[in-house]
C-alpha cells in the first residue's frame, strides 16, 4: 500500500488531529469537531510504516496533550515548588508519554493495515487497545467530547465509554473514506460506509429506547431531596483557615434546609480540614461538625493514624457519613491517590523528595469498596480522580449493589483552567454506565446533579461560593456493563493486538474450507 501523502503533510494533518481532539474535548467544548478529529489522522497513516505510523499518531496525541492538559504546568509549579523550566520539562515529558496513547493505535494500525486487514477493523481494534490497555496519569476518554448529547452516551451500560468513542470513530471513517478514496483514485467502498453507518444507526436507536426506559424507571422509583455545598475555599485558605472553611459549609447549608426538608446534603473533598484522629472520629467529628448539620449528611475529612517509626503516622482522605443525629455511620477512605498533590512516587523510601516539594501531600490509600449508608440507603462514594475509573466505580458497584453515586471533590488544585468542566464531563458517563443518579459536590466547582442517562439537571459555575438541591430517585436495577465489565472491549483490544501481528491470509488458510 502506497502514502497518499507525504511526511511533512502526514506530520501536519496529524498535529491537526491532535487540535481537533483538543477542541472537541469537554472544556472547549465543540463536539461536533469530535466526527472529525481522526480524519486527518486516517489520511497521514496510510501506507505508513508501523514505526513512522507510531510517532505520527504520537505527534497527534502530544499535540492534545499539551493543549488539553495545559494547566500541568501551573499545578507543577504551585506544588512541586521546581523552576518554571523544569515544570515546562516534565510537563512536556509528561505529555508526550500520554501521547504515547494515541501512537499506540498508529503502531497497531499499521501493522494490521500490513498484514492485509481491512483500515476499519484495523482502527477499531487500535482504538480499543489503546484505551483499554495503555496506562496514563490523567485518564480520559475520547467518547467525553459527546457528553452533551445524551443520545449517544447510552451505549455506555454495555461497553462504557469506550464503546461511546468507537461510535464516533465509526463517523470519522464515514468521512474520511470518500477523501481516501480521492486521494488513491480509487472507487468508495461503499460496503465498508454502510457498515459505519449501520453501526451508529444502531447506536442511536439503542440511545432512544434506554432513555426512555430509564426515564419510566426513575417515574417510578422512590425520591429524595439532595443539596451540595461549594464553599470555594482558596486551596492555601482550606489549610490555614479551617474556622472559615467550616463556617461557610454550615452557612450554605442553613440555606438549603431553609428551602425545604433535605434528606441528604453532600460537602465536598476534605471540608472538614482539620486532621483528626481515628481513634477519636466517634466523639471529636460529631462534636465539632456532623450535629451542627441537623440532616444526613456525606462529606470529607482527613483522618490520622499515628504510628511508629520515622513515618509518624499514616493520613487518609476520607468520606464520611453522619445520621441526622450527627452520629457517624459510615467511612470511605480514597484509594487512587493524585500524584504530587497528594503522594509522590518513591517517597517513602526517598523521603528528601518531600523536602523539595513541601506543598506535596504524604497520604495512604484505602483498602474498602464498601458504600455509605443514608437512612438505610446503600450510596457509593468515591473521591475525586476515582470517579475518571470506570472499571473501579463498576468494581464498587459489584461489591453491593447501591442507589446512588457520590462523588466529592477538590479541583482547586488546578486553579481557574478548563480541568474543572473536563474532569465533570469525563465523571458523567459513571451516572450512565451504572444508571443512577450521580451527585457531585466540590469545593471550588463544577459541582453538579446527573440523572441515569447523562443529563446534566443542574451545576455550579466554578470559583463560587454556590449550593444546589435536587430530587433524585433511589435506583437497584443493573447493567450489562456491571454485569460483563469490558468484555466487548476487552474482545475488540484482543482483535486489534492479533490482527497487528497475524495476517489475515495465513489466519484465512487456518480456518476450514467451504466444499
Amino acid at each position: 500500500m502506497t502514502r497518499i501523502v507525504s511526511n511533512r503533510v502526514a506530520a501536519l494533518l496529524s498535529a491537526g488531529t491532535g487540535v481537533l481532539y483538543f477542541a472537541a474535548f469537554p472544556g472547549i467544548e465543540f463536539w461536533p469537531l469530535a466526527f472529525l478529529a481522526f480524519v486527518p489522522l486516517l489520511i497521514a497513516l496510510r501506507g505508513r510504516t508501523p514505526v513512522l505510523g507510531f510517532w505520527l499518531a504520537s505527534l497527534a496525541g502530544f499535540t492534545m496533550n499539551m493543549l488539553g492538559f495545559y494547566w500541568l504546568l501551573g499545578m507543577l509549579e504551585t506544588f512541586s515548588g521546581f523552576p518554571t523550566a523544569i515544570c515546562l520539562l516534565l510537563m512536556s515529558i509528561l505529555c508526550l508519554y500520554q501521547g504515547f496513547r494515541i501512537g499506540s493505535i498508529g503502531w497497531l494500525y499499521c501493522r494490521a493495515e500490513r498484514c492485509g486487514w481491512s483500515a476499519q477493523f484495523a482502527f477499531v481494534g487500535a482504538f480499543a487497545a489503546s484505551e483499554l490497555l495503555f496506562p496514563v496519569l490523567f485518564p480520559w476518554f475520547f467518547g467525553a467530547t459527546v457528553h452533551q448529547v445524551p443520545l449517544l452516551l447510552q451505549t455506555a451500560d454495555l461497553g462504557g465509554p469506550i464503546l461511546v468513542g468507537l461510535v464516533i470513530v465509526a463517523v470519522n471513517f464515514v468521512i474520511a473514506e470518500p477523501i481516501i478514496a480521492w486521494l488513491e483514485q480509487r472507487p468508495i467502498l461503499r460496503r465498508r460506509m454502510a457498515m459505519s453507518l449501520g453501526f451508529v444507526a444502531l447506536a442511536l436507536a439503542y440511545g432512544g429506547v434506554r432513555i426512555w426506559q430509564v426515564d419510566a424507571a426513575v417515574a417510578g422509583a422512590p425520591k429524595a431531596r439532595v443539596g451540595l455545598v461549594q464553599a470555594n475555599m482558596s486551596l492555601m485558605g482550606k489549610r490555614r483557615e479551617l474556622a472559615e472553611g467550616l463556617r461557610r459549609h454550615l452557612t450554605l447549608t442553613e440555606e438549603l434546609k431553609s428551602r425545604g426538608p433535605l434528606d441528604l446534603v453532600v460537602w465536598s473533598e476534605t471540608s472538614v480540614m482539620r486532621a483528626v484522629d481515628e481513634s477519636e472520629l466517634a466523639t471529636q467529628v460529631p462534636e465539632q461538625v456532623s450535629r451542627r448539620i441537623g440532616v444526613p449528611a456525606i462529606f470529607g475529612a482527613v483522618l490520622i493514624r499515628p504510628v511508629g517509626g520515622p513515618r509518624q503516622y499514616f493520613a487518609f482522605n476520607t468520606a464520611l457519613a453522619s445520621d441526622a443525629d450527627g452520629a457517624i455511620r459510615g467511612r470511605y477512605d480514597k484509594q487512587f491517590l493524585v500524584t504530587f498533590s497528594e503522594y509522590i512516587p518513591f517517597g517513602d523510601s526517598l523521603p528528601i523528595l518531600y523536602e523539595w516539594s513541601p506543598n506535596s501531600g504524604r497520604f495512604s490509600p484505602g483498602t474498602s469498596i464498601e458504600p455509605l449508608t443514608v437512612a438505610d440507603h446503600r450510596v457509593a462514594t468515591i473521591i475525586c480522580y476515582e470517579d475518571l475509573s470506570p472499571g473501579f466505580v463498576n468494581r464498587m458497584f459489584r461489591h453491593k449493589n447501591a442507589e446512588l453515586l457520590v462523588n466529592i471533590t477538590n479541583d482547586a488544585w488546578f486553579g481557574d483552567t478548563i480541568e474543572p468542566y473536563q474532569h465533570f464531563a469525563l465523571s458523567k458517563l459513571r451516572a450512565v454506565e451504572q444508571r443512577r443518579f450521580f451527585v457531585r459536590s466540590t469545593n471550588s466547582g463544577v459541582s453538579a446533579f446527573v440523572d441515569p442517562v447523562g443529563r446534566t439537571l443542574s451545576q455550579t459555575e466554578t470559583f463560587k461560593q454556590q449550593h444546589l438541591d435536587h430530587d433524585i430517585a433511589w435506583l437497584r436495577g443493573t447493567t450489562a456493563y456491571r454485569l460483563f465489565g469490558e468484555w466487548l472491549t476487552w474482545l475488540l483490544a484482543a482483535t486489534g493486538v492479533l490482527a497487528a501481528f497475524v495476517s489475515r491470509a495465513k489466519l484465512l488458510r487456518l480456518l476450514p474450507q467451504r466444499t
